[in-house]
C-alpha cells in the first residue's frame, strides 16, 4: 500500500529532521518498503501551539515522506516516530486503494507557493 506520512520537527536543526527521515526510512526499507518521495518543506507557525515534553512550541519544521510498505510496516514507523522526543506531530494516511491504475495517479508531493 501507498502511504504518506507528514511530520512536524522541532525547529531550528535541519539535522534532526534528516536523522528522523534516516531513521524512518531505514525501517522502511528494512522492512522491505519503498521510498516514493521525501519532502522537506521547512519552518512555519503551527495552527495552535504544541506542548510537547514540557515546552511549548508555536512553529514546526514540516516534512513529508512518501512510501510502499505493509500496514505492520506503516504501523512500526508511526509508533517510532510517535516515541520520538524531536517529533511534535505526525499525520499518516493511505493513499489509493492499492491498484496499480490508482497508484499511478500520485505524483509528487505538491506544495503551493504563496505569494
Amino acid at each position: 500500500m501507498l502511504y504518506e506520512i507528514i511530520g512536524i520537527a522541532r525547529p531550528g536543526n535541519l539535522a534532526e529532521v534528516k536523522e528522523i527521515v534516516l531513521t524512518a526510512g531505514q525501517l522502511i526499507l528494512r522492512n522491505g518498503g519503498v521510498i516514493r518521495d521525501i519532502n522537506n518543506w521547512g519552518v512555519f507557525m503551527l495552527p495552535t501551539p504544541v506542548s510537547r515534553h514540557q515546552v511549548r512550541h508555536t512553529r514546526g519544521h514540516y516534512f513529508a515522506l512518501r512510501y510502499d510498505a505493509g500496514v505492520a510496516t506503516h504501523q512500526t514507523v508511526r509508533d517510532t516516530l510517535a516515541v520520538d522526543p524531536r517529533i511534535l506531530r505526525t499525520a499518516g494516511v493511505r493513499l489509493g486503494d492499492g491498484k496499480l491504475e490508482t497508484l499511478s495517479k500520485f505524483g509528487k508531493i505538491p506544495w503551493k507557493e504563496f505569494e
